[in-house]
C-alpha cells in the first residue's frame, strides 16, 4: 500500500505535462498540494525575494504567475510584509 506521501507527489505530478503545469486545480485539496510542491521546489528557505524573482519561477511552470503567487500568499506558503516589497517561504 503506498503511503500518503508518493501518492500525493504523484497526484501533482499528474499536473504536469512536459515540465510544465497544465491548469491550476479547482479543488482546494489537489491546488493545497501543488501549492505545496510549487513552493519546495522553486523557493528556498530562509531567503528573501523580489516580486520578480517570484515571477520569474512561476513562469517557468505556468504562464499565470499572479494567480500563483496569490494562491501561494493566501496559504501562507509565501509571505510578504504589507508594502509586498519582498516575498519569503512561511510555513
Amino acid at each position: 500500500m503506498p503511503d500518503n506521501d508518493s501518492s500525493g507527489a504523484h497526484q501533482v505530478a499528474a499536473l504536469f505535462s512536459h515540465g510544465r503545469l497544465t491548469a491550476i486545480p479547482r479543488k482546494t485539496a489537489r491546488r493545497e498540494q501543488l501549492l505545496v510542491h510549487l513552493t519546495e521546489t522553486l523557493f528556498e528557505r530562509d531567503r528573501t525575494y523580489t516580486e520578480r524573482e517570484v515571477n520569474e519561477a512561476l513562469l517557468t511552470v505556468h504562464e499565470d504567475c499572479s494567480a500563483l503567487r496569490r494562491y501561494l500568499v493566501v496559504a501562507g506558503l509565501l509571505v510578504r510584509p504589507k508594502d509586498g516589497s519582498s516575498y519569503r517561504r512561511g510555513r
